[in-house]
């Protein structure tokens, strides 16, 4: 009850007119920049920072709140029409959505995704006010073996259903956690895989990687392809959901925050792994199997609505411990710092206004951003109008900026190309793009946390399952790499019943005749 009381003096201060002002600004903003492929939320809100110095504390989060969920979803934006994502959050987007955009589906695409960052918003943002100090101890208890065994079951799970076999995820996996071990080993200090460059120490952004798979290798694709097909304008088609497109959403909608929540309160990847494991629950669940990779909604709906609430299950950790989760929370911790405040388990008590009108403003937040982005979705969805020449000059043109903008160093334009280069080879052999970019996301701290566990367990691989936890997930792991041998094994012993059965049947019409 003391929850629900606060939370209604938060709605008080979210609700005046000049922090519903920033919140709208920021959610403008925020769609904006995602848009723009390379700048996401993390650089729209650093680079908004000095913006904010004349702002009161609880203004400027409530409009940092804006920029971070409007940035998500303009991210989603730019992946569906473009298979460009915005920012990393964003690539899941790209599967399904994209598919549908060109087939003539784009404006339910973006419908889909809208409503799923709403629900996913709504939520999580209901989850954060009941459930924070709980998913607080939680994050407390988890060790290094089990963010380990999370983020394998991240890599085994993308690998086993993207692709047309195993052994490509796999191996564009391994091309991820290659690229991922570039730059400085963060025990030793080493340099792996630099060549002697100094501008390669830091590593390759995922920012870079990302851009560079999606929006420069796609470019380069559809242009070696051309002349051999019509470069005619993709249909945009009508503007809003069907009764059908809402009758396969609406579960993914729902299913999308029980798995994106948790995953954005512990420090385990931010929005990527929930998106990825949204993806892949809504495909083993869906009646429509044979509709993924070609444009299942479901694969939009449910991962948008994940990463939505992922973001909301972000600021619990910030808030309550002080623990910053994602990108987003590293700079959103910066601010708070600045403003000569410290997030951590006495925050709700010493600033309750700030806190509680930031939770409201999530709420507003995701109301403006329905209102804003539903309408417009048929309007977004023109963008597949334009020739495909200019479209993706274009997009080359940002890809461009949003690399540079990365780092502001020439070195990135040069290693964008080249990973653009390899994203073209990977399409040309059959090779999936998504466990690349999980393996580049994921793979540094998957091995700073192996190794953390073998440190901690004097080098017994013992140490990788000495936790209810951790065994519980690799039990999940050995059910999904068991499970289509489980199957085949299973239909063959009915089709071995059928024939069976089959011949005995033709040998009593044989004798009957």
């Amino acid at each position: 009850m003391n929850a629900l009381n606060s939370l209604m003096d938060g709605f008080g201060t979210a609700l005046t007119p000049i922090n519903l002002l920033w919140a709208a600004i920021g959610v403008l903003l925020g769609t904006a920049i995602g848009v723009l492929p390379g700048i996401g939320p993390a650089m729209a809100v650093a680079l908004l920072l000095p913006v904010t110095y004349g702002l009161d504390p609880t203004g400027a989060f409530i409009m940092f709140a804006g920029i971070y969920y409007g940035a998500m979803f303009g991210g989603s934006t730019t992946s569906i029409l473009l298979n460009t994502p915005g920012e990393s959050a964003a690539v899941v987007a790209a599967i399904e959505g994209n598919p549908m955009a060109k087939s003539g589906r784009g404006a339910q695409a973006l419908a889909a995704a809208a409503i799923g960052h709403f629900a996913g918003g709504m939520v999580g943002t209901i989850l954060l006010v009941a459930l924070a100090p709980k998913i607080a101890d939680l994050a407390v208890d988890i060790g290094a073996p089990d963010y380990f065994a999370i983020m394998v079951l991240a890599f085994i799970a993308v690998t086993s259903v993207l692709g047309s076999s195993r052994i490509r995820g796999l191996a564009s996996l391994l091309i991820g956690l290659t690229i991922g071990l570039i730059g400085l080993d963060q025990m030793t200090g080493q340099q792996r895989l630099t060549f002697g460059s100094l501008q390669l120490a830091d590593g390759v952004d995922v920012v870079i990687v990302a851009v560079g798979l999606f929006a420069i290798g796609e470019a380069l694709w559809v242009a070696a392809h051309l002349r051999r097909r019509s470069a005619d304008a993709i249909p945009v088609g009508r503007p809003w959901l069907g009764k059908a497109d809402v009758r396969r959403s609406w579960k993914s909608w729902l299913r999308g925050p029980v798995i994106g929540f948790p995953f954005g309160a512990i420090p385990a990847g931010g929005a990527e792994i929930p998106t990825f494991l949204s993806y892949v629950t809504e495909k083993r669940l869906s009646k429509h199997k044979n509709e993924f990779g070609k444009g299942a909604i479901e694969g939009v709906a449910g991962p948008e609505s994940a990463a939505s609430a992922s973001a909301a299950g972000t600021l619990v950790s910030m808030l309550t411990l002080g623990l910053p989760t994602t990108a987003v929370a590293a700079v959103m911790l910066a601010a708070f710092q600045q403003y000569g405040i410290q997030p951590g388990p006495l925050l709700f008590d010493r600033e309750p206004e700030l806190v509680w009108g930031l939770i409201a403003s999530l709420f507003v937040g995701m109301v403006l951003l329905l209102c804003l982005n539903l309408p417009l979705a048929p309007l977004w969805a023109k963008l597949l109008r334009i020739p495909r020449p200019y479209l993706y000059a274009g997009i080359l043109f940002f890809a461009g900026v949003g690399a540079y903008a990365v780092a502001g160093e020439a070195i990135d334009l040069v290693i964008l190309l080249l990973i653009g280069l390899l994203g073209f080879g990977m399409r040309r052999y059959g090779l999936p793009i998504l466990p690349a970019v999980i393996g580049v996301i994921l793979g540094p701290a998957a091995e700073q946390q192996l190794r953390r566990a073998l440190q901690i367990s004097d080098g017994s691989v013992s140490g990788l399952v000495n936790t209810p936890f951790s065994v519980t997930v690799y039990v999940i792991i050995a059910i999904l790499l068991a499970w289509p041998l489980l199957k085949k094994l299973v239909l063959r012993g009915r089709r071995k019943g059928g024939d069976h059965g089959g011949g005995e049947d033709a040998e009593a019409r044989n004798v009957s005749v």
